[in-house]
Protein backbone atom coordinates (compact mmCIF):
# COMPACT_ATOMS: atom_id res chain seq x y z
CA UNK A 1 0.00 0.00 0.00
CA UNK A 2 1.84 3.29 -1.52
CA UNK A 3 2.64 6.03 1.06
CA UNK A 4 0.68 9.15 0.51
CA UNK A 5 3.12 12.05 1.50
CA UNK A 6 1.33 14.84 3.49
CA UNK A 7 -1.77 12.48 4.17
CA UNK A 8 0.00 10.59 7.31
CA UNK A 9 -1.30 12.31 9.18
CA UNK A 10 -5.03 13.52 8.06
CA UNK A 11 -7.98 13.63 10.50
CA UNK A 12 -10.97 14.01 7.43
CA UNK A 13 -12.98 11.37 9.61
CA UNK A 14 -15.94 12.22 7.11
CA UNK A 15 -18.71 9.37 6.24
CA UNK A 16 -19.07 10.29 2.07
CA UNK A 17 -19.47 7.69 0.16
CA UNK A 18 -17.48 5.03 1.98
CA UNK A 19 -18.00 3.77 5.77
CA UNK A 20 -14.67 1.81 6.73
CA UNK A 21 -15.62 -1.00 10.15
CA UNK A 22 -13.00 -0.75 12.49
CA UNK A 23 -14.77 -2.08 15.53
CA UNK A 24 -13.23 -5.75 15.91
CA UNK A 25 -9.59 -3.98 15.82
CA UNK A 26 -6.85 -4.26 18.75
CA UNK A 27 -3.23 -3.89 19.18
CA UNK A 28 -1.90 -7.44 19.70
CA UNK A 29 0.89 -6.19 22.00
CA UNK A 30 2.42 -8.92 24.77
CA UNK A 31 -0.67 -8.47 27.63
CA UNK A 32 -0.41 -4.70 27.51
CA UNK A 33 3.28 -4.71 28.07
CA UNK A 34 5.08 -2.47 26.15
CA UNK A 35 7.46 -3.57 23.46
CA UNK A 36 11.18 -3.12 24.17
CA UNK A 37 11.85 -2.19 20.87
CA UNK A 38 10.12 -0.13 18.23
CA UNK A 39 9.05 -1.41 14.77
CA UNK A 40 12.17 -0.13 13.06
CA UNK A 41 14.63 -1.04 15.38
CA UNK A 42 13.17 -4.62 15.54
CA UNK A 43 13.60 -4.30 11.56
CA UNK A 44 17.21 -2.70 11.59
CA UNK A 45 18.23 -5.29 14.01
CA UNK A 46 16.74 -8.26 12.16
CA UNK A 47 16.65 -7.73 8.79
CA UNK A 48 18.46 -4.68 7.57
CA UNK A 49 19.93 -5.66 4.35
CA UNK A 50 16.63 -7.79 2.05
CA UNK A 51 13.89 -6.53 0.47
CA UNK A 52 10.71 -7.48 1.85
CA UNK A 53 7.70 -8.97 -0.05
CA UNK A 54 4.70 -6.71 1.14
CA UNK A 55 2.12 -8.82 1.85
CA UNK A 56 -0.06 -11.98 1.38
CA UNK A 57 -3.91 -12.80 0.66
CA UNK A 58 -5.87 -15.43 0.62
CA UNK A 59 -9.90 -15.99 -0.20
CA UNK A 60 -11.92 -19.25 0.84
CA UNK A 61 -15.02 -19.89 -0.80
CA UNK A 62 -17.70 -22.21 0.46
CA UNK A 63 -16.57 -24.14 3.89
CA UNK A 64 -18.94 -23.64 6.93
CA UNK A 65 -15.11 -22.88 8.62
CA UNK A 66 -14.16 -20.63 5.99
CA UNK A 67 -12.61 -18.22 8.55
CA UNK A 68 -10.69 -20.76 9.87
CA UNK A 69 -9.09 -21.97 7.11
CA UNK A 70 -8.30 -18.03 5.89
CA UNK A 71 -6.56 -18.18 9.27
CA UNK A 72 -4.09 -21.32 8.34
CA UNK A 73 -3.34 -20.19 5.01
CA UNK A 74 -2.53 -16.75 6.15
CA UNK A 75 -0.33 -18.93 8.62
CA UNK A 76 1.58 -20.73 5.56
CA UNK A 77 1.67 -16.66 4.31
CA UNK A 78 3.70 -15.50 7.10
CA UNK A 79 6.51 -15.22 5.29
CA UNK A 80 4.88 -12.61 3.21
CA UNK A 81 3.44 -9.92 5.99
CA UNK A 82 4.64 -9.79 10.09
CA UNK A 83 3.31 -6.18 10.42
CA UNK A 84 -0.46 -7.06 10.93
CA UNK A 85 -3.15 -9.49 9.35
CA UNK A 86 -6.78 -9.81 9.18
CA UNK A 87 -9.90 -11.64 7.86
CA UNK A 88 -13.04 -10.81 7.16
CA UNK A 89 -16.29 -13.11 6.52
CA UNK A 90 -19.69 -13.44 5.73
CA UNK A 91 -22.63 -15.91 6.35
CA UNK A 92 -24.70 -14.94 2.93
CA UNK A 93 -25.94 -11.67 5.03
CA UNK A 94 -23.45 -10.13 7.03
CA UNK A 95 -19.90 -9.56 6.89
CA UNK A 96 -18.03 -9.50 9.61
CA UNK A 97 -13.74 -8.12 10.12
CA UNK A 98 -11.23 -9.11 12.63
CA UNK A 99 -7.83 -7.85 11.96
CA UNK A 100 -4.94 -6.15 14.29
CA UNK A 101 -0.97 -5.88 14.30
CA UNK A 102 1.14 -8.08 14.63
CA UNK A 103 2.03 -12.04 14.15
CA UNK A 104 -1.29 -14.64 12.63
CA UNK A 105 -0.76 -15.91 15.63
CA UNK A 106 -1.28 -12.95 17.93
CA UNK A 107 -4.54 -11.73 16.77
CA UNK A 108 -5.96 -14.81 16.29
CA UNK A 109 -7.15 -17.25 18.68
CA UNK A 110 -10.44 -19.42 19.01
CA UNK A 111 -12.14 -16.56 20.49
CA UNK A 112 -11.64 -14.18 17.50
CA UNK A 113 -12.03 -16.83 15.31
CA UNK A 114 -15.36 -17.39 16.32
CA UNK A 115 -16.06 -13.33 15.80
CA UNK A 116 -16.05 -13.90 11.89
CA UNK A 117 -18.28 -16.78 11.28
CA UNK A 118 -19.82 -18.03 7.76
CA UNK A 119 -18.65 -20.05 5.05
CA UNK A 120 -17.11 -16.91 2.81
CA UNK A 121 -13.59 -15.36 3.78
CA UNK A 122 -10.80 -13.51 2.93
CA UNK A 123 -7.38 -12.51 4.48
CA UNK A 124 -4.71 -10.28 4.81
CA UNK A 125 -0.88 -10.76 6.22
CA UNK A 126 1.31 -7.57 5.88
CA UNK A 127 4.39 -6.03 5.78
CA UNK A 128 4.76 -2.41 6.59
CA UNK A 129 7.50 -0.60 6.26
CA UNK A 130 9.57 2.52 8.26
CA UNK A 131 7.03 5.56 9.24
CA UNK A 132 3.16 4.44 8.64
CA UNK A 133 2.68 1.18 10.46
CA UNK A 134 -0.87 1.54 11.76
CA UNK A 135 -3.70 -0.56 12.56
CA UNK A 136 -5.90 1.88 10.41
CA UNK A 137 -3.62 0.58 7.36
CA UNK A 138 -4.46 -3.44 8.19
CA UNK A 139 -6.53 -5.05 5.63
CA UNK A 140 -8.45 -6.27 4.61
CA UNK A 141 -10.56 -3.08 4.06
CA UNK A 142 -14.66 -3.52 4.78
CA UNK A 143 -17.07 -0.73 3.19
CA UNK A 144 -20.61 0.23 3.02
CA UNK A 145 -20.89 1.88 -0.24
CA UNK A 146 -23.06 2.40 -3.09
CA UNK A 147 -22.45 -1.21 -4.19
CA UNK A 148 -22.87 -2.71 -0.97
CA UNK A 149 -21.06 -4.07 1.63
CA UNK A 150 -17.66 -5.37 0.57
CA UNK A 151 -13.95 -6.32 2.04
CA UNK A 152 -11.06 -6.14 0.00
CA UNK A 153 -7.50 -7.06 0.42
CA UNK A 154 -4.13 -6.55 -2.10
CA UNK A 155 -0.93 -7.40 -2.64
CA UNK A 156 0.72 -4.67 -4.98
CA UNK A 157 1.55 -1.23 -5.57
CA UNK A 158 -0.85 1.45 -7.21
CA UNK A 159 1.51 3.54 -9.26
CA UNK A 160 -0.99 6.04 -10.14
CA UNK A 161 -2.64 5.99 -6.54
CA UNK A 162 -1.61 9.67 -6.31
CA UNK A 163 -3.34 11.17 -9.20
CA UNK A 164 -6.11 9.33 -8.52
CA UNK A 165 -6.55 10.35 -5.07
CA UNK A 166 -6.30 14.09 -5.63
CA UNK A 167 -8.98 13.52 -8.50
CA UNK A 168 -11.47 11.89 -5.74
CA UNK A 169 -10.63 14.22 -2.91
CA UNK A 170 -11.91 17.09 -5.55
CA UNK A 171 -14.74 15.26 -5.99
CA UNK A 172 -15.68 15.11 -2.28
CA UNK A 173 -14.01 11.73 -1.36
CA UNK A 174 -12.88 11.35 2.20
CA UNK A 175 -10.25 8.97 2.53
CA UNK A 176 -9.28 6.92 6.28
CA UNK A 177 -6.10 5.06 5.05
CA UNK A 178 -3.34 6.11 3.93
CA UNK A 179 -3.38 3.13 1.73
CA UNK A 180 -3.39 2.81 -2.10
CA UNK A 181 -5.80 -0.04 -1.54
CA UNK A 182 -8.70 1.96 -0.31
CA UNK A 183 -8.02 4.53 -3.71
CA UNK A 184 -9.85 1.01 -5.70
CA UNK A 185 -12.60 1.13 -3.08
CA UNK A 186 -13.57 4.95 -3.89
CA UNK A 187 -13.16 3.74 -7.73
CA UNK A 188 -15.59 0.80 -7.10
CA UNK A 189 -17.55 3.18 -4.61
CA UNK A 190 -18.18 5.76 -7.65
CA UNK A 191 -18.38 4.09 -10.68
CA UNK A 192 -21.38 4.48 -13.00
CA UNK A 193 -21.32 1.31 -13.94
CA UNK A 194 -24.48 -0.82 -12.22
CA UNK A 195 -23.31 -4.19 -11.82
CA UNK A 196 -20.87 -4.60 -8.78
CA UNK A 197 -18.20 -6.88 -11.14
CA UNK A 198 -18.79 -4.26 -13.91
CA UNK A 199 -18.34 -1.24 -11.24
CA UNK A 200 -15.15 -3.70 -10.19
CA UNK A 201 -13.69 -4.22 -14.08
CA UNK A 202 -13.89 -0.37 -14.84
CA UNK A 203 -12.20 0.19 -11.18
CA UNK A 204 -9.06 -1.98 -12.34
CA UNK A 205 -8.78 -0.35 -15.61
CA UNK A 206 -8.13 2.88 -14.27
CA UNK A 207 -5.25 1.50 -12.14
CA UNK A 208 -1.76 1.59 -12.69
CA UNK A 209 0.52 -0.65 -11.48
CA UNK A 210 0.69 -4.12 -9.46
CA UNK A 211 -2.28 -5.60 -7.63
CA UNK A 212 -3.29 -9.04 -6.96
CA UNK A 213 -6.46 -8.52 -5.17
CA UNK A 214 -8.94 -10.72 -3.34
CA UNK A 215 -12.72 -9.46 -2.79
CA UNK A 216 -15.80 -10.62 -0.46
CA UNK A 217 -19.46 -9.32 -1.43
CA UNK A 218 -22.07 -11.23 1.17
CA UNK A 219 -22.38 -14.17 -0.91
CA UNK A 220 -19.35 -14.29 -3.70
CA UNK A 221 -15.55 -13.96 -3.60
CA UNK A 222 -13.78 -11.81 -6.34
CA UNK A 223 -10.03 -12.40 -7.23
CA UNK A 224 -8.16 -10.14 -9.88
CA UNK A 225 -4.47 -9.65 -10.75
CA UNK A 226 -3.22 -6.57 -12.86
CA UNK A 227 -2.72 -6.73 -16.93
CA UNK A 228 1.06 -7.63 -16.20
CA UNK A 229 0.92 -9.82 -13.60
CA UNK A 230 3.47 -8.47 -11.34
CA UNK A 231 2.53 -10.25 -8.22
CA UNK A 232 1.29 -14.30 -7.92
CA UNK A 233 -2.03 -15.34 -6.99
CA UNK A 234 -3.42 -18.77 -7.48
CA UNK A 235 -6.79 -20.63 -7.13
CA UNK A 236 -7.24 -23.64 -6.28
CA UNK A 237 -9.87 -26.55 -4.60
CA UNK A 238 -10.69 -28.33 -1.83
CA UNK A 239 -12.58 -31.52 -3.14
CA UNK A 240 -16.10 -32.08 -1.31
CA UNK A 241 -17.17 -34.53 1.67
CA UNK A 242 -19.04 -36.80 2.67
CA UNK A 243 -19.74 -33.95 5.41
CA UNK A 244 -19.46 -30.97 3.08
CA UNK A 245 -21.27 -31.82 -0.51
CA UNK A 246 -19.57 -29.00 -2.53
CA UNK A 247 -16.30 -28.02 -3.50
CA UNK A 248 -14.34 -25.13 -1.90
CA UNK A 249 -13.34 -22.85 -3.89
CA UNK A 250 -9.43 -21.42 -2.41
CA UNK A 251 -7.21 -18.58 -4.08
CA UNK A 252 -3.54 -17.68 -2.01
CA UNK A 253 -0.86 -15.79 -2.92
CA UNK A 254 0.88 -19.29 -2.97
CA UNK A 255 0.64 -22.59 -3.29
CA UNK A 256 1.80 -22.88 0.25
CA UNK A 257 -1.21 -21.78 1.50
CA UNK A 258 -3.18 -24.48 0.18
CA UNK A 259 -0.59 -27.74 1.38
CA UNK A 260 -1.97 -26.60 4.91
CA UNK A 261 -5.03 -26.68 4.25
CA UNK A 262 -5.64 -29.46 1.98
CA UNK A 263 -6.58 -27.88 -1.32
CA UNK A 264 -5.40 -28.76 -4.85
CA UNK A 265 -3.45 -26.33 -7.26
CA UNK A 266 -5.58 -25.69 -9.81
CA UNK A 267 -4.46 -22.66 -12.03
CA UNK A 268 -2.99 -19.42 -11.86
CA UNK A 269 -5.50 -16.32 -11.99
CA UNK A 270 -4.10 -14.55 -15.46
CA UNK A 271 -2.93 -11.44 -15.80
CA UNK A 272 -5.91 -9.27 -16.30
CA UNK A 273 -8.55 -12.01 -15.29
CA UNK A 274 -11.51 -11.51 -12.66
CA UNK A 275 -12.59 -14.48 -11.37
CA UNK A 276 -16.05 -14.48 -9.36
CA UNK A 277 -17.14 -17.05 -7.66
CA UNK A 278 -21.21 -17.26 -6.33
CA UNK A 279 -24.20 -19.67 -5.97
CA UNK A 280 -24.01 -19.58 -9.84
CA UNK A 281 -20.38 -21.79 -9.63
CA UNK A 282 -17.24 -20.02 -11.00
CA UNK A 283 -16.98 -17.32 -14.13
CA UNK A 284 -14.46 -15.54 -15.34
CA UNK A 285 -13.80 -12.80 -17.34
CA UNK A 286 -10.61 -10.58 -18.79
CA UNK A 287 -11.32 -6.76 -17.66
CA UNK A 288 -8.14 -5.08 -19.79
CA UNK A 289 -6.52 -5.68 -22.81
CA UNK A 290 -3.86 -8.31 -22.95
CA UNK A 291 -0.35 -6.20 -22.01
CA UNK A 292 3.13 -7.71 -22.10
CA UNK A 293 3.87 -9.58 -18.93
CA UNK A 294 6.06 -8.84 -16.43
CA UNK A 295 5.60 -11.05 -13.27
CA UNK A 296 8.18 -10.06 -10.86
CA UNK A 297 11.39 -12.18 -10.66
CA UNK A 298 12.54 -11.58 -6.82
CA UNK A 299 9.37 -14.12 -5.85
CA UNK A 300 11.67 -16.93 -7.52
CA UNK A 301 15.00 -15.34 -5.63
CA UNK A 302 13.47 -14.47 -2.16
CA UNK A 303 10.06 -13.53 -1.82
CA UNK A 304 8.47 -16.85 -2.01
CA UNK A 305 8.38 -20.39 0.47
CA UNK A 306 10.61 -22.87 -1.79
CA UNK A 307 7.96 -25.37 -1.47
CA UNK A 308 5.21 -23.04 -3.67
CA UNK A 309 4.59 -23.07 -7.06
CA UNK A 310 4.68 -19.29 -8.50
CA UNK A 311 4.00 -17.85 -11.84
CA UNK A 312 3.66 -21.91 -12.80
CA UNK A 313 7.14 -22.84 -11.77
CA UNK A 314 8.32 -24.52 -8.54
CA UNK A 315 10.28 -21.89 -6.66
CA UNK A 316 12.78 -24.67 -5.16
CA UNK A 317 13.68 -25.71 -8.48
CA UNK A 318 14.36 -21.96 -9.55
CA UNK A 319 16.79 -21.94 -6.36
CA UNK A 320 18.14 -24.58 -7.00
CA UNK A 321 19.15 -23.61 -10.73
CA UNK A 322 20.39 -20.01 -9.86
CA UNK A 323 23.02 -21.91 -7.74
CA UNK A 324 24.26 -24.55 -10.53
CA UNK A 325 24.77 -21.18 -13.02
CA UNK A 326 26.62 -19.36 -10.01
CA UNK A 327 29.00 -21.80 -9.52
CA UNK A 328 29.66 -22.33 -13.59
CA UNK A 329 29.94 -18.49 -13.78
CA UNK A 330 32.30 -17.52 -10.62
CA UNK A 331 33.74 -20.59 -9.34
CA UNK A 332 36.23 -20.66 -6.58
CA UNK A 333 38.68 -22.66 -4.74
CA UNK A 334 37.22 -23.53 -0.77
CA UNK A 335 36.72 -26.40 1.56
CA UNK A 336 32.94 -25.99 1.99
CA UNK A 337 30.02 -23.77 0.55
CA UNK A 338 28.09 -21.80 3.51
CA UNK A 339 24.77 -20.96 3.17
CA UNK A 340 23.01 -17.68 4.73
CA UNK A 341 19.96 -18.84 6.16
CA UNK A 342 17.60 -19.17 5.21
CA UNK A 343 17.10 -17.38 2.20
CA UNK A 344 20.00 -19.14 0.79
CA UNK A 345 20.17 -22.69 1.36
CA UNK A 346 18.68 -23.48 -1.84
CA UNK A 347 21.15 -22.00 -3.88
CA UNK A 348 23.40 -23.29 -2.03
CA UNK A 349 22.36 -26.75 -2.46
CA UNK A 350 23.06 -26.04 -6.28
CA UNK A 351 26.04 -24.09 -5.93
CA UNK A 352 27.49 -27.10 -3.75
CA UNK A 353 26.16 -30.32 -6.27
CA UNK A 354 27.80 -28.09 -9.37
CA UNK A 355 30.96 -27.20 -7.93
CA UNK A 356 31.52 -30.26 -6.04
CA UNK A 357 32.24 -28.33 -2.87
CA UNK A 358 30.42 -30.09 0.52
CA UNK A 359 27.65 -27.95 2.10
CA UNK A 360 27.94 -27.44 5.45
CA UNK A 361 26.02 -25.35 8.05
CA UNK A 362 28.20 -22.79 9.50
CA UNK A 363 25.79 -20.69 9.94
CA UNK A 364 22.61 -21.50 12.66
CA UNK A 365 19.48 -18.74 12.46
CA UNK A 366 17.38 -18.39 15.28
CA UNK A 367 14.31 -18.66 14.63
CA UNK A 368 12.42 -17.20 18.09
CA UNK A 369 13.44 -13.79 17.60
CA UNK A 370 10.29 -12.08 18.83
CA UNK A 371 10.22 -7.89 19.23
CA UNK A 372 11.22 -7.97 22.67
CA UNK A 373 14.67 -8.10 23.62
CA UNK A 374 16.94 -5.78 25.23
CA UNK A 375 20.23 -4.81 24.42
CA UNK A 376 22.98 -5.30 26.93
CA UNK A 377 24.34 -2.07 28.46
CA UNK A 378 28.19 -3.10 27.72
CA UNK A 379 27.31 -2.74 23.92
CA UNK A 380 27.85 -5.68 21.69
CA UNK A 381 29.14 -5.28 18.26
CA UNK A 382 26.99 -6.43 15.39
CA UNK A 383 24.36 -7.38 18.08
CA UNK A 384 21.28 -7.21 15.14
CA UNK A 385 23.43 -9.86 13.32
CA UNK A 386 24.26 -12.19 16.48
CA UNK A 387 20.82 -12.14 17.49
CA UNK A 388 19.77 -13.81 14.49
CA UNK A 389 22.76 -15.63 13.38
CA UNK A 390 25.71 -17.78 15.11
CA UNK A 391 28.61 -19.18 13.68
CA UNK A 392 29.43 -23.30 14.17
CA UNK A 393 32.69 -22.82 14.94
CA UNK A 394 34.22 -26.28 14.64
CA UNK A 395 32.89 -26.09 10.94
CA UNK A 396 34.59 -22.82 10.11
CA UNK A 397 37.66 -22.74 11.67
CA UNK A 398 40.62 -23.33 9.32
CA UNK A 399 38.66 -23.12 6.48
CA UNK A 400 38.23 -21.84 3.11
CA UNK A 401 34.17 -20.62 3.31
CA UNK A 402 31.98 -19.22 0.13
CA UNK A 403 28.86 -17.89 1.77
CA UNK A 404 25.68 -18.01 -0.45
CA UNK A 405 23.17 -15.66 -0.29
CA UNK A 406 20.14 -14.48 -2.45
CA UNK A 407 21.01 -10.78 -2.46
CA UNK A 408 22.85 -7.82 -0.81
CA UNK A 409 21.30 -4.38 -0.41
CA UNK A 410 23.14 -2.49 1.27
CA UNK A 411 25.94 -4.26 2.36
CA UNK A 412 25.40 -3.58 6.16
CA UNK A 413 24.66 -7.14 7.14
CA UNK A 414 26.60 -9.05 4.61
CA UNK A 415 29.36 -7.21 6.36
CA UNK A 416 28.73 -8.36 9.38
CA UNK A 417 28.16 -12.26 8.46
CA UNK A 418 31.61 -11.76 7.04
CA UNK A 419 33.15 -10.42 10.28
CA UNK A 420 31.44 -12.69 11.77
CA UNK A 421 32.69 -16.07 10.10
CA UNK A 422 35.87 -14.50 10.04
CA UNK A 423 35.83 -14.09 13.79
CA UNK A 424 34.70 -18.00 14.00
CA UNK A 425 38.53 -18.85 12.22
CA UNK A 426 37.16 -19.48 8.37
CA UNK A 427 40.91 -19.00 6.77
CA UNK A 428 38.82 -17.22 3.51
CA UNK A 429 35.33 -15.97 3.05
CA UNK A 430 34.28 -15.72 -0.64
CA UNK A 431 30.80 -14.34 -1.63
CA UNK A 432 28.60 -15.01 -4.05
CA UNK A 433 25.17 -13.69 -4.58
CA UNK A 434 22.42 -15.91 -6.68
CA UNK A 435 20.94 -12.42 -8.37
CA UNK A 436 22.39 -9.47 -10.18
CA UNK A 437 23.45 -6.19 -8.15
CA UNK A 438 20.17 -4.44 -7.06
CA UNK A 439 20.48 -1.25 -8.54
CA UNK A 440 17.14 0.26 -8.70
CA UNK A 441 13.99 0.29 -6.46
CA UNK A 442 10.75 -1.44 -6.65
CA UNK A 443 7.71 0.99 -7.61
CA UNK A 444 5.17 -2.64 -8.07
CA UNK A 445 4.81 -3.88 -4.20
CA UNK A 446 8.70 -4.06 -3.05
CA UNK A 447 10.29 -2.50 0.15
CA UNK A 448 12.85 -1.13 -1.44
CA UNK A 449 15.75 1.02 -0.33
CA UNK A 450 16.51 4.48 -2.17
CA UNK A 451 18.87 4.40 -5.14
CA UNK A 452 21.15 6.25 -3.07
CA UNK A 453 21.21 3.60 -0.24
CA UNK A 454 21.56 0.93 -2.85
CA UNK A 455 25.20 -0.34 -2.55
CA UNK A 456 25.25 -1.91 -5.96
CA UNK A 457 23.80 1.35 -7.64
CA UNK A 458 27.16 3.35 -6.01
CA UNK A 459 29.96 1.04 -5.94
CA UNK A 460 31.52 -0.89 -8.04
CA UNK A 461 31.79 -5.04 -7.44
CA UNK A 462 35.34 -4.65 -6.09
CA UNK A 463 33.94 -2.04 -4.16
CA UNK A 464 31.84 -3.49 -2.61
CA UNK A 465 34.22 -6.42 -2.36
CA UNK A 466 36.14 -3.94 0.07
CA UNK A 467 33.44 -2.42 2.25
CA UNK A 468 31.77 -6.01 3.41
CA UNK A 469 35.60 -7.44 3.73
CA UNK A 470 35.28 -10.40 1.43
CA UNK A 471 38.00 -12.22 -0.22
CA UNK A 472 35.82 -12.22 -3.48
CA UNK A 473 32.75 -11.79 -4.18
CA UNK A 474 30.58 -12.45 -7.45
CA UNK A 475 27.11 -11.93 -8.39
CA UNK A 476 24.76 -14.22 -11.30
CA UNK A 477 24.76 -12.48 -14.24
CA UNK A 478 20.92 -11.35 -15.23
CA UNK A 479 21.34 -14.24 -18.17
CA UNK A 480 22.06 -16.41 -15.47
CA UNK A 481 19.42 -15.61 -13.28
CA UNK A 482 16.81 -15.90 -16.43
CA UNK A 483 17.62 -18.85 -17.60
CA UNK A 484 17.41 -20.47 -14.19
CA UNK A 485 13.62 -19.16 -13.54
CA UNK A 486 13.02 -20.40 -17.32
CA UNK A 487 12.44 -17.05 -18.52
CA UNK A 488 11.59 -17.03 -22.07
CA UNK A 489 11.88 -14.34 -25.29
CA UNK A 490 9.95 -12.11 -25.39
CA UNK A 491 10.66 -12.12 -21.26
CA UNK A 492 7.80 -12.88 -19.18
CA UNK A 493 9.71 -11.33 -15.58
CA UNK A 494 9.88 -7.78 -14.40
CA UNK A 495 13.85 -7.07 -13.58
CA UNK A 496 13.83 -3.36 -13.28
CA UNK A 497 15.32 -3.69 -9.91
CA UNK A 498 18.37 -4.88 -11.96
CA UNK A 499 18.51 -2.53 -15.16
CA UNK A 500 16.64 0.46 -13.98
CA UNK A 501 14.42 0.22 -16.98
CA UNK A 502 10.76 -0.19 -15.75
CA UNK A 503 7.52 -1.71 -17.48
CA UNK A 504 5.14 0.93 -17.12
CA UNK A 505 5.47 3.86 -18.68
CA UNK A 506 3.87 6.11 -15.59
CA UNK A 507 6.68 5.15 -13.49
CA UNK A 508 8.81 8.26 -12.54
CA UNK A 509 12.03 7.28 -10.66
CA UNK A 510 12.48 11.00 -10.05
CA UNK A 511 8.98 12.16 -8.44
CA UNK A 512 7.30 9.04 -7.07
CA UNK A 513 8.48 7.68 -3.75
CA UNK A 514 9.74 3.83 -3.55
CA UNK A 515 7.17 1.79 -1.89
CA UNK A 516 9.17 1.42 0.87
CA UNK A 517 6.76 3.22 3.61
CA UNK A 518 3.26 1.25 2.97
CA UNK A 519 3.26 -0.61 0.14
CA UNK A 520 0.97 -4.00 0.32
Amino acid sequence: MAPHPGLENREAWGTHKVIPYFEDCFEATDQGKPMQLTTDNWRLATDTDKLHEECGVVAIYGHPEASKLAYLSLYALQHRGQESAGIASSDGEQLRLHKGMGLVSDIFNADALARVPGSLAIGHTRYSTTGNSALLNAQPIMVECSKGKIALAHNGNITNALEIRAQLDQQGSIFQTTSDTEVIVHLIARSREHTLPDAIADSLRRVEGAFSLVMLTPDRIFAARDPRGFRPLVMGKIPATAAHHADTVVFASETCAFDLIGAAYEREVKPGELVIVGPEGVHSRFYSAQQPQSSCIFEHVYFSRPDSMVFGRAVQESRDAMGRQLALESPVIADIVVPVPDSGVTAAMGFAHESGIPLQFGLIRNHYVGRTFIEPEQRVRDFGVKLKLNPVRNVLSGKRVVLIDDSIVRGTTSKKIVRMVRDAGAKEVHMRISCPPTISPCYYGVDTPSKEQLIAANKSVEDIRAYIGADSLAYLSLEGLRKAVGDSDPPVYCIACYTGKYPTKIVDVEEIAPAMAETS
